[in-house]
């Protein structure tokens, strides 16, 4: 008699609803519908010009694309060194630069590197969904902060305190600003305060930093908002990406600030986990620190903010409810209140929403199992005619409900 096999419980994590949706978007676009997709986290111009000529130039050659070292080239990692002195003003270590497959690969290493199973990881929810499902599938116990409107959907001290009270010791905080969904950031001297307290206890902090240079000064300054948090405590580590900024979603390529005392065992795991980054993105990715890259990655952040405007603007006509302030990345994060009408939660009005009209936003489900039945999440990364052309489409079936 043939036994059955298992599958491994830890692997049983939530689908990602919004991976759902593009395959529904795929098959009515393949039906000829006319669909507007404000889903996916993904800016629609793709990667700088430089660095696509690059690529071109290096597939052109025909040079074989051989392994690199495991934690990237050396002069993409003094690169990334340099990036950090021009936009932080602080000097980092080229050799505390750890390339990745993406920043997905760099959470993984670093939960590795950084956690034992059963450790105790706080998050803020609502937030990104695979931080608490790639730390649940290795035995680490996920600590959910029920992050409101009251704290910007951001943690606090005061949130991490009554973690600790009611879990015990805590070994880790998960940081992004700006958050996804929300947008939100915290500012210089809230990250300050959140890192000292890290530090005085004991917990290792790790900053998802993937959207910075995707922010939106104050009213009446032009001061950038993004503060690195290794700009505050070297200890902490930093995850970036070349995704969001330069629009290099596709190109798998993220980065890591390595605190030394993890170098050895995050090097280690990097050639055992991928053996290497895709080469030839790391040698076409050299071209994204010229001064046409920063320009063209500017006017992109540019049209960022003018498609931001409209959505903000467009608030009161969609009637939405509480919207998180989106400070920085390209997303809307609001509750519908009474604009869900008969439809029983957000997942059902936004299937309802693709199908009638075809426009693809996601439910908040994904990033809050507790409370994001009630809530959605736009994102404006696809331009500002795709964008208000969807809000009309969103406007009428809102009428029609």
């Amino acid at each position: 008699m043939q036994r059955s096999l298992k599958v491994a419980d830890r692997a049983k994590v939530p689908a990602f609803e919004v991976m759902n949706i593009l395959d529904r978007v795929a098959q009515l676009r393949a039906e000829s519908r006319d669909i507007i997709s404000l889903c996916a986290g993904e800016p629609g111009d793709g990667a700088p010009t430089a660095v696509s000529k690059r690529a071109a130039q290096i597939h052109a050659a025909g040079t074989p694309m051989t392994y690199t070292p495991a934690l990237g080239i050396r002069d993409l990692r003094e690169a990334i060194a340099k990036h950090y002195k021009r936009w932080y003003n602080i000097e980092v270590s080229a050799d505390n630069v750890a390339v990745t497959t993406g920043s997905s690969g760099a959470f993984l290493l670093m939960f590795l590197s950084a956690f034992n199973a059963g450790d105790k990881v706080a998050l803020a929810r609502p937030g990104y969904p695979a931080y608490a499902n790639i730390l649940r599938t290795l035995g680490i116990d996920v600590i959910e902060l029920d992050a409101g409107q009251e704290s910007r959907y951001q943690p606090t001290v005061d949130l991490l305190e009554s973690a600790w009270q009611q879990h015990g010791k805590l070994d880790g905080l998960m940081l992004a600003s700006p958050a996804n969904p929300t947008g939100t950031m915290v500012s210089g001297d809230e990250l300050a305060t959140l890192t000292g307290w890290c530090k005085d206890r004991g917990v290792r902090l790790i900053s998802d930093e993937i959207y910075h240079g995707i922010d939106y000064p104050e009213p009446g300054t032009e001061a950038r908002r993004s503060v690195s948090a290794w700009e505050m405590d070297t200890d902490t580590v930093v995850i970036s990406s070349f995704s969001k900024y330069w629009g290099m979603t596709g190109w798998r390529l993220g980065w890591a600030l390595v605190p030394d005392d993890m170098l050895p065992t995050v090097d280690a795991l990097a050639g055992n986990v991928a053996l290497c980054p895709p080469a030839p993105a790391q040698y076409a990715a050299l071209e994204a620190f010229t001064e046409a890259s920063y320009t063209e990655a500017e006017a992109r952040v540019a049209e960022f903010a003018r498609t931001r405007a409209a959505v903000l603007e467009s608030i009161g006509r969609l009637g939405w409810g509480e919207c998180a302030p989106a400070d920085g990345a390209f997303y809307l994060y609001a509750d519908l209140g009474d604009k869900l009408g008969a439809h029983v939660n957000a997942a059902a009005y936004c299937a309802a929403l693709l199908e009638a009209e075809g426009v693809a936003i996601v439910p908040g489900n994904d990033f809050d199992r507790v409370n994001g039945h009630s809530h959605v999440r736009l994102s404006f990364a696809a331009g500002y005619e795709a964008v208000t052309a969807a809000i009309e489409r969103i406007v009428r079936f809102q009428g029609k409900a």
